[in-house]
């Protein structure tokens, strides 16, 4: 988001935040079309490449990862883009990226065998290092989270009917694969989505968790331990199909947690596709009202208490009661959403598509796109 004016600096970046969730939860009048003072405004890419890898830093700084090996940062807002893709990297697909700051960003490539990769910058991408090459033909790297900057996972889907679990202790410049003696057995047909980065999350120094689909239930699995032990706990969320099951996580402490997800299939409902935990992840209930398709990212909003944001293809849905009813705000496609602590929130997906959530105090007349204050993707 672009500063605010001289008069507003002084606000905090708590009110930033509750601003954000009470001015997206505001009712329309009777006989009225719902409208805010906040919603996405897109930032110009310059690419049609799909975004399903998002690592909002902060107000100014966030990148993106994409399809044909493409990277993007911006360092002012999203006012521009600048196109940082690894060098030969266009046969890659790229579906998750962690950034520490402006120069320093881990990407990862999925795939079969070599296709999944591992690449680190240093210098804000001006050059990648490959610091990991899958070489075992039956692993499909899917996600990958940090706890800091310098302790990481990322994960497999399952070998030998375990998922495969690599670590890093030195910010991604070097990888190891984990025993998987604390590991549950997966489920036959289970695996992890790469479909927005967010199918392995982290809060806190130790905790991880870990989303999964396709087995007879959607399960969410949690580590204490960084990675070394895991539980297994099934979700409401419907599951019996490899299109099927938990698709993104967002924890905002070690006990509260979303899980949103459905059928990715365009011809496919997806009931009960939201799910929460006061726990951390020991049980999961279904949302009251969840979300009302499906959704393959999910965000709590900085400093907002219990508002979170779900996106997918077909929408942003807003919920200011932790995940337990959801309400569509917004119709534009969206595979993955982030926030920042200093309270900005980014979405990305399709056809080079990347937008920041803005708010009306937040703009200056530069950065008006319409006089309108629907709550619509301006393209």
């Amino acid at each position: 988001m672009t500063s605010m004016g001289k008069t507003r600096r002084t606000m905090s970046v708590g009110l930033i935040g509750a601003a954000l969730a009470l001015t997206l939860a505001a009712p329309a009048r009777a006989g009225e079309t719902p409208t805010a003072a906040a919603g996405w405004q897109s930032t110009p890419t310059g690419t049609d490449a799909r975004f399903r890898g998002l690592a909002p830093v902060d107000r100014r700084t966030a990148w993106a990862a994409g399809s044909k090996g493409t990277v993007l940062r911006t360092t002012d807002g999203g006012r521009s883009w600048r196109n940082v893709s690894p060098a030969g990297a266009g046969g890659l697909e790229f579906r998750d990226v962690e950034a520490f700051d402006a120069r320093r960003a881990v990407v990862l490539a999925i795939g079969e065998g070599e296709a999944s990769r591992v690449l680190r910058t240093e210098d804000g991408g001006a050059t990648w290092t490959e610091s990991f090459r899958n070489t075992d033909a039956r692993a499909f790297y899917d996600c990958m989270t940090f706890f800091d900057h310098r302790h990481g996972l990322a994960v497999s889907d399952p070998v030998d009917g375990k998922y495969r679990i690599l670590s890093t202790r030195d910010g991604g410049r070097s990888w190891q694969v984990l025993p998987d003696a604390g590991m549950p057995d997966a489920l036959p047909g289970e695996a992890g989505f790469a479909a927005s980065g967010q199918c392995l999350v982290s809060a806190g120094p130790r905790d991880v968790w870990l989303a999964t689909g396709g087995g007879a239930t959607a399960r969410v699995l949690h580590s204490a331990d960084r990675g070394l032990t895991w539980t297994a706990t099934e979700t409401p969320v419907p599951a019996g199909d490899p299109a099927r099951g938990v698709f993104g996580l967002a924890f905002r402490d070690r006990a509260h947690g979303i899980a949103v997800g459905g059928d990715y299939r365009k011809d496919q409902p997806s009931p009960r596709a939201g799910a929460v935990s006061a726990d951390g992840g020991r049980t999961w209930h279904g949302s009251a009202t969840p979300p009302p398709a499906y959704r393959s990212g999910v965000a709590w909003l900085p400093h907002g208490g219990a508002a979170a944001l779900a996106v997918g293809p077909t929408g942003t849905d807003l919920s200011t009661d932790g995940g337990r009813t959801w309400r569509t705000v917004d119709t534009g496609s969206y595979d993955t959403v982030g926030c920042t602590p200093d309270g900005s929130c980014w979405a990305s997906g399709e056809k080079g598509r990347i937008a920041r959530l803005t708010t009306k105090d937040h703009l200056t007349t530069k950065d008006h796109l319409t006089t309108k204050d629907h709550l619509t993707t301006k393209d």
